[in-house]
């Protein structure tokens, strides 16, 4: 889903992982939404990290092969790729999606090897089914939740991996580089009812 910190996330992750040292390489493959490339490619920029990236409305599968590729030439350890959030009008983004994950499926052997959902903590039950369908189409691993700050308590956001049976698998809890967590359940719950 657009406007819910996907690209942001992504930005994060590659700080988190270049930090562990491992070197990454992120695909702009969201290549419907006009600033979506070249807002990867400022987290590029921050990050040291390369972003592979092709012109705005070309072949989302497109920019997925030559990342692949450029991953697999270049000894990367991770690969991440930003992909469409929502429905368009020229194309069926699940149909999209499930091009994208044979194309690199065929060039690394089970990839991709990690799937997440980006959702804004403030969603409410329409993400439940939009979370239902991306599951059902391309096989969803995991959830990140954004915009997880004092107000906003990511409930709906933590039903759906319930429903779903899905982990989550982190949480952004403000704008800065350093704002996406491990989820921590524990902590999660504590936060919930400090307030109460």
């Amino acid at each position: 889903m657009n406007g819910v910190g996907k690209t942001t996330t992504i930005g994060k992750l590659a700080q988190q992982y270049t930090q562990q040292g491992k070197k990454v390489i992120l695909g702009a493959a969201d290549t419907f939404r006009a600033a979506a490339a070249d807002q990867l490619a400022v987290w590029g920029e921050r990050t040291g990290v390369t972003v592979i990236r092709h012109e705005e409305g070309s072949d989302p599968a497109a920019v997925a092969f030559d990342s692949v590729k450029a991953a697999v030439a270049r000894n990367a350890d991770i690969l991440i790729l930003d992909t469409a959030g929502r429905l368009h009008t020229k194309v069926n983004l699940m149909e999209e999606m499930k091009k994208i994950h044979r194309v690199m499926g065929r060039e690394i052997p089970q990839a991709p090897h990690e799937t997440l959902l980006v959702l804004d903590a403030t969603t409410g039950q329409n993400a439940l089914v939009q979370a239902r369908l991306f599951k059902e189409a391309i096989g969803i691993t995991g959830i990140a939740i954004t915009k997880l700050d004092g107000t906003a308590k990511g409930g709906m956001a933590v039903a759906i991996g319930a429903e779903l049976g899905l982990p989550v698998r982190f949480v952004g809890i403000g704008e800065g580089i350093d704002d996406l967590r491990p989820f921590d359940p524990q902590m999660f719950v504590d936060a919930l009812f400090e307030n109460h």
